[in-house]
């Protein structure tokens, strides 16, 4: 298992415009690290850059002893990294089942093994055994978020990228998507977690950190967030920093 570092991270969609602004970062194996943040902090912009959808402009990302910033998604992706975005992962033409085949491409040409990981698949989301031949486009929100985590799952990544899975579900549907988060720590899955939703985040998490402008403006265990949590729930929503300053488009001042 592979330890991700983040390390002065620049990054930005425009010229002159930069989204993260030399942050740094570890996420560990087997291990549940969560960022947060308000929106505009950046958090989506790093998972899209430690997935090679996003070039930075300057620092370094390295996946075990490599660097690869330099690599394209499909080629981190067979170096175990998977990614979960927050919109749609899924394709409305296509059942469950071939959903599925699709997030196990990379071991597309041992058949035998990837129907042994199907299978193995189908027990972590029994939810979604029921309903292997049925077209996405019938699914609740729930299912396709579970289906999103599952095609991820097929191929057993070292490191999973999850951007806010549970925006707009219902607060059980919410708990079931936490619990597979932690069941794929469990199985030896680490996870990078971006999340609105602080109080479950860090609720599940291993390590925290808290970003805002593109930097990180706190960082440590779980336990040292669990004192002030509501606070934090609070600067993140009326956008006040931990010291004190007010936020101004987007950003903090």
């Amino acid at each position: 298992m592979e330890t991700l570092v983040v390390d002065r991270v620049v990054a930005g969609y425009h010229e002159g415009i930069d989204i993260l602004n030399g942050l740094s970062l570890t996420a560990r194996p087997r291990s549940i690290t969560a960022v947060i943040g308000p929106n505009g902090a950046g958090k989506s912009t790093l998972l899209r850059v430690v997935f090679g959808l996003l070039a930075p402009r300057a620092g370094r990302v390295a996946f075990g002893e490599r660097a690869i910033q330099g690599l394209r998604p499909d080629e981190r992706k067979r170096l175990g990294i998977a990614y979960v975005p927050q919109g749609p992962s899924t394709f409305p033409h296509m059942t469950v089942d071939e959903t599925l085949l699709v997030g196990g491409w990379t071991i597309r040409h041992d058949r035998a093994g990837l129907r042994r990981r199907l299978a193995h698949v189908y027990e972590l989301f029994p939810a979604l055994a029921g309903l292997r031949r049925v077209r996405t486009t019938v699914l609740s929100g729930g299912q396709l978020r579970m289906l999103s985590l599952a095609k991820e799952l097929v191929v057993m990544p070292s490191l999973l990228l999850v951007d806010e899975p549970t925006a707009g579900l219902a607060p059980r549907v919410a708990g079931e998507v936490y619990e597979l988060l932690v069941r794929s720590r469990e199985l030896g899955i680490g996870v990078l977690l971006v999340d609105q939703n602080i109080t479950e985040a860090v609720g599940i998490a291993d390590y925290v950190y808290l970003i805002g402008t593109g930097r990180v403006q706190r960082e440590g265990p779980r336990g040292a967030f669990a004192a002030d949590l509501g606070e934090i729930v609070r600067e993140s929503l009326v956008g006040v920093d931990p010291t004190g300053h007010a936020r101004e488009r987007g950003g903090w001042r």
